[in-house]
C-alpha cells in the first residue's frame, strides 16, 4: 500500500485515532508522526507512555499493511517497549518501523521512536504481529 492509501485506511478503519497522526514517507523509508496534544502529557509534562506505545504499535501496523495490504484483522500478539529517555517537551514524536521478518502467519520488527530534531531515540518497541489466513 502506498502512503496515501495507508493514510486512508487509517482514516476509514480507525477514524478515532487518525488524528493524532501523520504519516511521513512510505515503503522503507515509512515513518509515523505523533502531533503530540495535551491529552498525550502525563504530570510533567512528558508524553505518556502508553501515547509513546499507542505510536509504536501503530507505525509497526502500518508498516506491515504497506507489505501486505488492507488486512485489517492482522493483530499485535506481542510487544516490549523500552524507555530510554524523555521525550523532548513540545515536540511531536517519529516513530520508524522495521520488520526484520514477515512470514505467512506472523510479523516480527521494530520501532525506534525519536522527538523531532533530536539525535537519540527516547524508546524502542519489538513487536509481533498474526496475520489472518486469506
Amino acid at each position: 500500500m502506498t502512503g496515501a492509501e495507508l493514510a486512508g485506511f487509517l482514516q476509514r478503519d480507525f477514524p478515532e485515532v487518525a488524528g493524532d497522526f501523520a504519516l511521513e514517507g512510505e515503503g522503507e523509508a515509512l515513518a509515523l508522526r505523533l502531533l503530540v496534544q495535551a491529552r498525550h502529557l502525563r504530570p510533567g509534562g512528558t508524553v505518556s507512555g502508553p501515547s509513546i506505545f499507542g505510536l509504536a504499535d501503530v507505525a509497526f501496523y502500518l508498516a506491515l499493511l504497506s507489505r501486505i495490504g488492507p488486512v485489517a484483522l492482522a493483530v499485535t500478539t506481542g510487544a516490549s517497549i523500552d524507555f530510554m529517555r524523555k521525550p523532548v517537551a513540545g515536540r511531536d514524536l517519529i516513530a520508524r518501523p522495521r520488520i526484520l521478518k514477515l512470514g505467512r502467519v506472523l510479523a516480527v520488527g521494530d520501532v525506534l521512536i525519536w522527538s523531532e530534531g533530536a539525535d537519540e531515540p527516547v524508546a524502542r518497541a519489538s513487536l509481533t504481529y498474526s496475520i489472518p489466513p486469506r
